[in-house]
């Protein structure tokens, strides 16, 4: 059974609508609801286009505020046959939707399109290291569209960048890959400590990606850089989902005589509110020609299989090792190489919830750390300046004009339809494209480089909170501006008030779930 409530967004635009029940409920047989997403750039307060994947396969495209539903994707299971692990609509997109599954396949939809009564025929695409992308072969359009195989064993979750343009993919080898989703380019790599990724988010300016997973930690990669620059050691057991706060990310210029502005604005811009739709424009003044110095801090919060409720702090030290600090940082710590590296649910004996913090207000120093970037992204930096076969750079090109097109100019009919047809890529040009060599990175051998460096080369976080709020596995972690929204396995849904939101939050949810209150 799924009970199906409001999404974020359409919360606001329907406020007057009734939050102590459900908009519509749904009773499942035979298989149950594994993930779904909203289409944001069409939801209104009358309709609103959700997806919803299910552990045999299949995807349903439903209305929940119409009652009403449309289409069955992978009806007969004739696409992948396992369980759908992540499902998102492509940004920009009203009908462009992306399918993970635990076979470590990936599926680009249509809604427009059918699925067809027999199983597709592929035709190779592009091919790259532990990864390939093939192509519906098939006279009329139909999905998918795409198929992408991404690494070994389930692709647990995957995550588009805030402009579109790049996809962030872990996987149960334990491997994040990033991709510039129109041109089918493989931006950079790494590797968990231990075990698989099962979670991955973007910062709100691109920059920086946070991963967790079965190494019970939180891994932050920087996207310009392609390394790793910080793991977070707090959670008990395998990490589920993580997620960036965007209303408490900010940067500030360091020197207070230069902040112009009211007291109230400078409470404004320190404290976090209506910092969503201003952050990414502030955050972009690190790359500007102004050389004043800018205070930066990221938070993101982790909930895992532990129950707790972790909130992080990333802030200049970490980002910026190499530029003098404008402040002391107390709650950001370098651990040192004695520090035990963290393993699936085991504990660190040295933390046991006690922060550690550096003396006075000595800033701790760097630790070494490697500049290199991963082999993938080097070879694929060279890569982007060649030129590329023809008919790769053929086939490449259709599909980065059918997003295109298919996000800002759906209304050209003609283009929309051109623009689909993607299958005549030629057996030669298959067979050098079956030239390239899928190369198989072996663990024992990824420690201590750049993929994945030892606990002692990069800083080692602690969490600013580190809370049980739960009985039972956590799996739902939502920052909204007034409250942070959790679930578990148990079916509890609950909201959390910021300081200062409760009394308007509890007025809003008198007869819905329990609130708390956190920073």
């Amino acid at each position: 059974m799924v009970v199906i409530g409001l999404s974020c967004d359409v919360v606001a635009k329907a406020r007057a609508a009734d939050l102590s029940k459900p908009i519509d409920k749904r009773i499942y047989k035979g298989t149950q609801p594994t993930c779904h997403d909203f289409n944001h750039l069409t939801a209104t307060a009358e309709s609103v286009s959700l997806l919803v994947g299910f552990s045999a396969g299949q995807v349903q495209l439903i209305d929940p505020i119409k009652k009403e539903t449309s289409k069955l994707f992978n009806e007969e299971r004739l696409i992948d046959k396992s369980r759908v692990t992540c499902v998102k609509w492509v940004p920009g997109s009203e009908s462009l939707f992306l399918v993970a599954h635990s076979s470590g396949n990936m599926y680009l939809y249509n809604v427009e399109h059918t699925c067809g009564t027999t199983a597709p025929h592929y035709q190779l695409l592009k091919q790259g290291e532990s990864f390939t992308v093939h192509t519906c072969k098939s006279k009329s359009t139909r999905n998918p569209l795409l198929k992408w195989t991404v690494g070994e064993g389930a692709l647990n979750e995957f995550a588009f960048s805030p402009d579109g343009k790049f996809l962030a993919c872990v996987s149960q080898d334990g491997f994040l890959r990033v991709f510039n989703f129109d041109s089918v380019e493989l931006h950079g790599t790494m590797k968990s400590y231990f075990g698989g990724l099962l979670c991955v988010c973007w910062s709100p300016d691109g920059k920086y990606i946070v991963t967790g997973g079965e190494d019970d930690l939180v891994t932050v990669w920087s996207f310009v850089d392609c390394r790793v620059i910080a793991r977070g050691h707090g959670h008990k057991s395998w990490v589920s989902v993580v997620a960036f706060d965007p209303y408490t990310t900010s940067v500030e210029e360091s020197d207070p005589m230069e902040f112009s502005g009211s007291d109230e604005d400078f409470q404004d811009l320190h404290f976090g509110r209506d910092r969503a739709n201003s952050t990414q424009s502030r955050l972009s003044k690190r790359n500007s020609t102004d050389s004043r110095p800018v205070s930066v801090t990221y938070r993101f919060g982790s909930v895992g299989q532990d129950t707790q409720l972790c909130l992080w702090d990333l802030t200049e030290d970490i980002l910026f090792p190499h530029q003098p600090l404008s402040r002391a940082r107390t709650h950001t710590n370098v651990m040192n190489a004695t520090s035990p590296p963290a393993g699936s649910g085991g504990t660190n004996p040295g933390s046991n919830g006690n922060s550690i913090t550096t003396p006075g207000n000595s800033v701790p120093p760097p630790l070494p750390r490697s500049n290199s970037l991963p082999h993938s992204a080097v070879s694929n930096a060279g890569s982007k300046s060649s030129v590329m076969d023809g008919a790769i750079a053929s086939g490449v090109s259709k599909f980065a004009t059918l997003s295109l097109h298919d996000r800002k100019e759906r209304h050209h009919e003609k283009d929309h339809k051109r623009n689909h047809s993607m299958g005549h890529i030629s057996s030669k040009s298959s067979d050098k494209l079956n030239l390239v060599t899928k190369t198989k990175t072996d663990p024992a051998k990824t420690l201590g480089t750049p993929l994945c460096p030892r606990m002692e080369d990069v800083p080692l976080l602690e969490p600013l909170i580190c809370k049980k709020i739960a009985h039972e596995r956590l799996t739902v972690l939502i920052f909204l501006e007034d409250c942070i929204v959790t679930a578990c396995q148990e079916g509890f849904i609950c909201t959390w008030a910021r300081p200062g939101k409760v009394g308007l939050l509890s007025s809003q949810n008198q007869a819905n779930s329990p609130s708390g209150t956190v920073v």
